[in-house]
């Protein structure tokens, strides 16, 4: 059974249609990346699932259980969303980190304040974690002290640290000088090999095609094309796909 099922999801701002009915799945351990344009629907997609937006109609399934339906007539309250965002991790492009906080205490936060776990065992883990991501030494310093680079390690193991069924990632290296990139998609990398089930919007075409399972194309907020890496970058169908692709091989 498929750990993620979305259903013709639709989300319109104003009178700007964004998604279009998009329909996909996602089995456990698989690495979804989703490619397109500006604008063409991947981070609102990617808010929707997180329950920081909400679409207009559509069904979301997380492991068989229900987390959106848009025929329902009730809103969700504070409490019950703040459990649905537990399903999902996100990477923001900006790393999002508490300055006033260090390493240690940014990826502690959130586990000491939902109780999942003794403090003893909540520290425990992010020490693996702050291993994990390369960043040992490192757990006293505070945000200011370290590269962007470093500051989105953390924010990945900040991410990890609610043990979450799936983990996205939203242009994780968009705000990085390239010599940092690397270090942040290493760790993705790592991830993969572990089998965490990730969905990665990107525009590292090199990575998408190194380390996805499959490739989804959005395009002005439609499915245009999906499938596996092979195929979505080695024998394209659709004009509007191989234009993309060719912006980034000249």
């Amino acid at each position: 059974m498929s750990i993620l099922e979305v259903k013709d999801l639709r989300k319109t701002f104003g009178k700007t249609e964004v998604l279009k009915g998009i329909s996909f799945s996602l089995e456990k351990g698989e690495v979804l990346s989703i490619i397109g344009s500006s604008g063409s629907g991947k981070t609102t997609l990617l808010r929707c699932l997180n329950s920081l937006e909400f679409a207009d109609s559509g069904t979301i399934e997380v492991a068989g259980s229900t987390l959106f339906d848009g025929a329902w007539t009730r809103r969700a309250s504070e409490a019950e969303l703040r459990e649905k965002r537990l399903h999902f991790g996100l990477v923001f492009q900006q790393f999002n980190l508490f300055p006033q906080y260090t390493v240690l205490q940014n990826i502690t936060l959130a586990p000491n304040l939902l109780k999942k776990g003794t403090p003893d065992e909540i520290r425990e883990t992010a020490m693996e974690l702050i291993s994990k991501v390369g960043l040992t030494g490192r757990e006293n310093n505070y945000p200011c002290e370290l590269s962007g680079g470093q500051q989105q390690r953390v924010a990945i193991a900040r991410a990890l640290a609610l043990k979450p069924e799936i983990l996205c990632f939203d242009e994780p290296t968009s705000a990085l000088d390239p010599e940092l990139t690397g270090e942040v998609l290493k760790v993705i990398r790592s991830l993969a090999d572990s089998r965490m089930t990730m969905i990665v919007v990107t525009h590292e075409m090199g990575f998408a095609r190194d380390v996805s399972s499959r490739v989804m194309f959005l395009d002005e907020g439609i499915v245009a094309e999906s499938g596996t890496p092979d195929e979505v970058f080695g024998n394209p169908k659709t004009e509007r796909l191989k234009s993309f692709l060719s912006s980034y091989t000249k």
